[in-house]
């Protein structure tokens, strides 16, 4: 049996304004705020980069460490951020984009003719 997992995540937009959240399907949520299906804050200023985010067993932990994270000043979250991801990459820049398999073939299989 797979555990279930709660995410606190933190998103940004290009010009770096923050958004802090707690959901229970971290992917799901991600690209719903990709796709703009969700209204105001985040839709409004294009938040949609996921640059941080914490996993949780427990949904009153992840609660509890989103409030926390939320009621800190902006540079308490920037240092977060940084500390994993100090180029502020989107780590879920490839999410819900088709992919393709690529079979590595051994050399010993190829001809060369």
């Amino acid at each position: 049996m797979r555990t279930k997992r709660y995410y606190v995540y933190i998103l940004a937009s290009k010009s770096r304004v923050l958004y802090v959240g707690v959901t229970g399907s971290l992917m799901g949520r991600v690209l719903q705020h990709k796709a703009h299906e969700t209204t105001g804050f985040t839709r409004r200023y294009q938040v949609n980069r996921l640059v941080y985010f914490e996993a949780f067993q427990y949904v009153n932990r992840a609660i509890a460490r989103e409030s926390e994270i939320k009621n800190w000043r902006r540079e308490k979250k920037v240092g977060l951020i940084e500390a994993d991801n100090p180029t502020w990459e989107d780590l879920a820049a490839d999410w819900g984009r088709p992919t393709t398999m690529q079979q590595q073939i051994p050399p010993r299989y190829v001809r060369s003719e």
